[in-house]
């Protein structure tokens, strides 16, 4: 028998999260306009507060298109429950671009200027691994790069013109 014991309140929780820089409260519950407490983060993004750049593929964390960073760390969105979220800062993809004058991060860049994408569809989850990484090691080289994004599944493009934008950021001296 445990000795935890759950106590049910009437009163619907509070999430409070930062979502690219700005303070977002979430009421939990089952009523219209609540977060269920069952609900991910990735439709929380899409759905709630309009954060379409967060891709929802394979629902079950195996693409990384959903990819979000969460306190610094590259997270599977679609393998997170919103609540487990509350005190966390969130970036997604439309964080990325400065929020002053709208320019685009110097990694998004460098994925526009070597057509590091095709349709797009899983390319917010590799720059968000991208981004997670070079935050952590500025000089990342060529092997760092293909271990953060193998967590992030492509149909339609060779990975060569990916690695290439993310060297092009990377302050990687051979």
């Amino acid at each position: 028998m445990s000795d935890f014991i759950t106590e049910k309140s009437d009163q619907p929780f509070i999430i409070r999260i930062m979502v690219n820089g700005e303070r977002c409260l979430l009421e939990t519950g089952e009523k219209s306009g609540q977060v269920p407490p069952s609900e991910t983060l990735a439709d929380t993004l899409r759905d709630r507060i309009g954060l379409t750049g967060t891709k929802i593929s394979c629902n079950h964390g195996a693409c990384g298109a959903c990819t979000v960073i969460l306190d610094g760390k590259p997270v599977n969105s679609c393998m997170i429950l919103t609540v487990e979220c509350d005190g966390k800062n969130i970036t997604t993809i439309e964080g990325l671009k400065d929020r002053k004058t709208g320019a685009l991060d110097p990694l998004q860049e460098s994925f526009v200027k070597h057509t590091a994408f095709q349709c797009g569809f899983c390319t917010p989850g590799m720059i968000m691994n991208a981004k997670a990484l070079l935050t952590e090691k500025p000089d990342a080289a060529p092997g760092d790069v293909k271990e953060a994004l193998s967590g992030v599944f492509c149909r339609c493009i060779s990975h060569y013109q990916v690695i290439d934008a993310v060297m092009d950021v990377s302050k990687y001296q051979d």
